[in-house]
């Protein structure tokens, strides 16, 4: 038996680990927290000093159980869990669940996974930070506690199965209250002056007016005193400017960049970036600082002298803005500079690069740049023309990297000819063209980080469970419009005179913005009217603020929870009791057929349109909006056209065909079958031979294409793409098969090797009990019995899982009857 227990929270890191101590050393893993509160009650003495009630969960038993019994055999238990607030609380777990004697037990951290690192680490161990502990705890009750009292408002005064939390529902106001402002904004009109100038060289270049032209008559007007005008440069100024690196990542600046140039979303991040740290190849992912270690230093300055030469270096560190940084105490950068790239998967190493360029940049040398401004006279008029203009004299750190930007408007600025005051230039044409002002851009996932970091909300570790969360529950939706087409006019002075033509733009693309669910505007509108304090965006910075005080021992983790839940409670007691039902509700007019009231509201299955009310004696008639349409911004015009659905086309084949909006889109319904319009068409204009057409397709699409052991296979196109489909098992097409022209070999090596899957996938198949266990994602595992899925930990053995075992967890899992309670009915007296 090994002296020494290491434990960490994950397998690959206890596996990275393992490769850099002896065999006096086994590292394990808890696999994350083994200790929470529980799921079906509050877990919190909000009577009494806010004292948690931690429990080990089912499926961490028994990890706990083999932890035990390892650390009682090891001589030193070290507890190697991040450093970070998150870690601090899973090793106080450990050493609180575990009971680990004082004496033999050790805590180390560390921001990089390698030899020296972990070396260092046990040469210079510490005790548990307590205070960080408290801060954990403290974010972790109080969330606790705002989501379980504020979820059971929602479900009566909204809408049953919501739920609210204190990061999240301010999130997704942030992403209400910019999608209102899009709505309120009306665009506002002007003419925009450019032109292309050439030297006596025949070198053209691009030149605009400073000022714009409120009306299309100002601006031709100033088109045609250019007619016959003579163009020299008035002003010329050259200057040298220098522009500096940005400074190595944060979490919220890794994020921020990943989603501009890798275009990954901000979970999608955070997962590469914990592998790559597992893997020993980046510093620890969740940090707020910029600094970077001497021996970090030095590496980099060595690679840059290597990799470009002296002149390229520029040692420095950074300070970082971010208030209370609470994280490791060093920026994201690579373990050893001197790998440019790693042999991991495509998107890791993606990243990885990324990271490395972003490192190495900030060590490297200021660009070196000569700014040119020329200012161009005509000789009919006092107005001017202006151009811009660089030179890069030294790339300096350009040579590795730029930052990007979240500002669709940015034009860069491009190098200019050879030029010298009072140059006589020719004009190669003068437009003026229409432009409009923008609407707020909506937040994309980058852009939503940058601004919760800005205003204090949250902290690094927030951000990607918080995006998901607000997804996940229906609040907020990545945009699908890709924008409408918008007419605009374009002036040009040419041959002596003006001419005038029409142009089109595309407008309104909302395609991966983060846009607002029609329940996201009223679980918002309703917890700002009744909870303005928790959804204050200030109150949120100054909670974060606490946390952090708390985990410098400034401030009493239980006198917070005290002050903050005095108000709370009484508040949540008085809206439960008191608030009116939120649905929305837009009252839009008046059915000129019936003189009753037309209005839209959420529904049971969604956002619904109503003529009529449930106090009239005639039952209210009801229609489905459909996806594209919205509570806030559907007209009185589009909700009539929905009462005139379904619409009967008539008979084919002897089954009835109709038009009609669900809650996935317009379809037509032929008998039992479901065909969705293609996307764009409005089902009102939908005719039978429309309607004849699209079923004739689908019949196409469904019919067989081949046979495999006398059944049929058949081809469609799903949510996750290509299928083919046979013996009821769908089966994906990838790449690298030609959808269109599958051979009859392709469709049988698609049928075979999804047989084989399955047949791999398989542990167990106890066909008496109709019982089976199967591999599932992520290394874990399912019990599955008819239409019960009981997914297993990655913790749990399931090779040597018997079938009664397998019953037990079933039966444990299963779904509990519902017991109706007898109503109590008053005796007369």
């Amino acid at each position: 038996m090994a002296k020494n227990l290491v434990i960490v929270e994950s397998p690959a890191k206890a596996k990275t680990i393992e490769k850099f101590l002896g065999k006096d050393f086994k590292v394990e893993s808890s696999f994350g927290h083994i200790a929470d509160l529980p799921s079906k009650e509050l877990g919190v003495d909000v009577e009494g000093d806010f004292k948690p009630k931690y429990e080990v969960s089912k499926d961490k038993k028994s990890v706990v159980k083999k932890l035990k019994d390892l650390s009682k055999s090891a001589e030193t238990v070290w507890l190697a869990s991040d450093e970070d607030r998150e870690g601090e609380a899973i090793a106080w777990h450990l050493a609180e669940t575990l009971k680990l004697d004082k004496a033999k037990t050790k805590r180390i951290v560390f921001h990089e996974i390698t030899k020296t690192a972990i070396k260092k680490a046990i040469e210079n161990p510490r005790g548990i930070d307590y205070h960080l502990v408290d801060a954990q705890q403290a974010r972790r009750v109080l969330d606790r506690i705002v989501g379980y009292e504020l979820s059971p408002v929602l479900w009566r005064k909204v809408k049953g199965g919501l739920s609210a939390g204190r990061v999240q529902s301010v999130s997704v106001r942030l992403i209400v209250e910019r999608e209102r402002e899009i709505q309120a904004f009306t665009p506002e009109a002007s003419f925009r002056i450019d032109a292309v100038f050439s030297t006596e060289e025949g070198r053209s270049f691009k030149a605009k007016l400073s000022k714009s032209f409120a009306t299309k008559e100002e601006a031709y007007k100033f088109l045609e005193s250019n007619i016959a005008a003579e163009f020299k440069v008035v002003n010329l100024e050259k200057k040298p400017v220098k522009k500096s690196p940005a400074p190595p990542f944060t979490t919220s600046t890794l994020q921020q960049e990943a989603s501009r140039k890798l275009y990954f979303s901000v979970s999608k991040t955070m997962t590469m970036a914990q592998r790559l740290y597992e893997a020993g190849l980046i510093t620890y992912m969740r940090t707020d600082s910029v600094n970077l270690s001497d021996e970090a230093r030095q590496g980099a300055q060595q690679e840059i002298v290597n990799a470009y030469g002296d002149n390229y270096s520029n040692p420095r560190n950074y300070k970082g803005k971010a208030k209370g940084a609470q994280e490791a105490h060093e920026a994201i950068r690579p373990t050893d500079f001197s790998r440019h790239s790693v042999n991991v998967d495509r998107d890791q190493a993606r990243l990885y690069e990324l990271i490395w360029k972003r490192a190495i940049a900030s060590q490297m040398s200021e660009a070196q740049l000569e700014r040119t401004n020329v200012k161009i006279g005509a000789s009919t008029h006092s107005e001017q023309f202006t151009a811009n203009g660089e030179i890069i004299k030294f790339d300096g750190f350009l040579k590795v990297y730029l930052e990007g930007t979240d500002d669709e408007d940015t034009e860069q600025e491009g190098m200019l000819p050879a030029l010298a005051l009072n140059d006589i230039l020719e004009n190669n044409g003068i437009t003026a063209t229409e432009r409009f002002t923008r609407a707020p851009y909506r937040y994309t996932e980058a852009s939503l980080v940058k601004q919760l970091e800005e205003l204090g909300i949250g902290r690094p570790s927030t951000y990607a469970p918080t995006i998901s969360t607000i997804q996940n529950r229906g609040y907020v939706e990545k945009g699908t419009i890709e924008g409408v087409e918008r007419e605009y006019t374009q002036l040009t002075l040419a041959d002596n005179g003006v001419k005038e033509k029409m142009l089109t733009e595309k407008v309104g693309s909302d395609k991966g913005k983060l846009v607002p669910t029609d329940i996201g505007m009223i679980v918002t509108d309703f917890l700002v009217n009744h909870f303005e304090t928790i959804l204050d965006y200030n109150f949120t910075a100054k909670v974060e603020e606490s946390f952090d005080d708390i985990a410098e021992g400034k401030e009493d983790w239980t006198k917070m929870m005290k002050t903050f839940y005095k108000d709370f409670h009484p508040n949540v007691e008085d809206v439960q009791e008191n608030a009116e039902r939120e649905s929305g509700e837009r009252i839009l007019g008046t059915d000129p057929k019936t003189g009753r009231q037309v209005s839209v509201r959420l529904g049971r299955f969604g956002p619904m349109a109503q003529i009529g009310t449930v106090e009239e004696d005639e039952k209210p008639q009801f229609a489905s909006l459909s996806p594209e349409q919205h509570l806030d911004t559907i007209t009185f015009e589009e909700v009539m056209d929905l009462f005139k659905l379904p619409k009967s086309l008539g008979e084919y084949e002897g089954e009835t065909v109709e038009v009609n909006n669900g809650r996935f889109g317009p379809y037509v319904k032929f008998g039992k079958q479901y065909i969705s319009l293609p996307k764009g068409v409005d089902p009102l204009d939908v005719e039978m031979d429309d309607a004849i057409l699209l079923i004739k397709e689908k019949q196409k699409a469904d019919a067989p294409i081949y046979t495999y052991n006398d059944l049929p296979v058949t081809k469609g196109k799903g949510r996750f793409g290509p299928f083919i489909k046979w013996n009821n098992m769908f089966i994906n097409v990838n790449k690298k098969y030609d959808w269109d022209n599958l051979s009859d070999n392709d469709i049988v090596e698609l049928i075979e090797d999804k047989i084989q899957k399955e047949k791999d996938k398989l542990i167990h198949n106890w066909e008496e009990e109709g019982i089976r266990v199967e591999k599932a994602r992520w290394g874990r595992h399912n019990i599955i019995k008819g239409k019960q899925k009981v997914e297993l930990a990655k913790t749990v053995n399931v090779v040597d899982m018997t079938v009664e075992q397998a019953k037990a967890i079933l039966e444990e899992q299963a779904p509990k009857k519902k017991t109706t309670a007898k109503r109590k009915t008053a005796k007369k007296k």
